[in-house]
């Protein structure tokens, strides 16, 4: 009797390493996947800045040669273009968005779905309201969350 009692013991400790093991398994096989969702998120967002959007144009400064100054990705400064008509609210200068605009999450995503700023008002000259949706609005989001500040 005492034999059966330790081979059903040792068959319960195996079963419970075996879940273990499945559970560890598990948790690391869905840490990949989450990984590999951010990363594409990221990607998103990243053609979205750089090949949709061009926010660079504006929120990056220029050399004196025109071309974009690398060291300033996305970090903001003085606007560098000028209205070709008469415009009351133009902006003069530009938020860094390197890092992560500023404001909130939230009104950032409400900024790129709606078209309304954090003021309540849509954003002055020569920034367009954007009407993304809200996935592209979080991978946006994404992508300048992982750029130095």
């Amino acid at each position: 009797m005492e034999l059966v009692h330790k081979v059903n013991k040792l068959i319960i400790l195996t079963l419970i390493s075996m879940l273990t093991a499945a559970v560890g398994m598990g948790r690391a096989k869905h840490e990949t996947q989450t990984e590999a969702t951010e990363s594409e998120q990221v990607a998103r967002g990243r053609y979205i800045v750089e090949g949709v959007a061009k926010c660079e144009q504006c929120h990056t400064r220029r050399m004196e040669n025109g071309e974009p100054d690398l060291g300033n990705w996305l970090k903001g400064g003085p606007v560098q273009i000028e209205p070709t008509y008469p415009a009351r609210h133009w902006a003069v200068k530009v938020p860094r968005i390197a890092g992560g605009p500023p404001g909130t999450d939230a009104d950032f995503i409400r900024l790129m779905t709606t078209g309304i700023a954090r003021t309540g008002k849509p954003p002055d000259p020569p920034m367009p309201q954007f009407h993304m949706t809200r996935e592209d609005a979080e991978a946006v989001l994404a992508y300048l969350k992982t750029l130095a500040p």
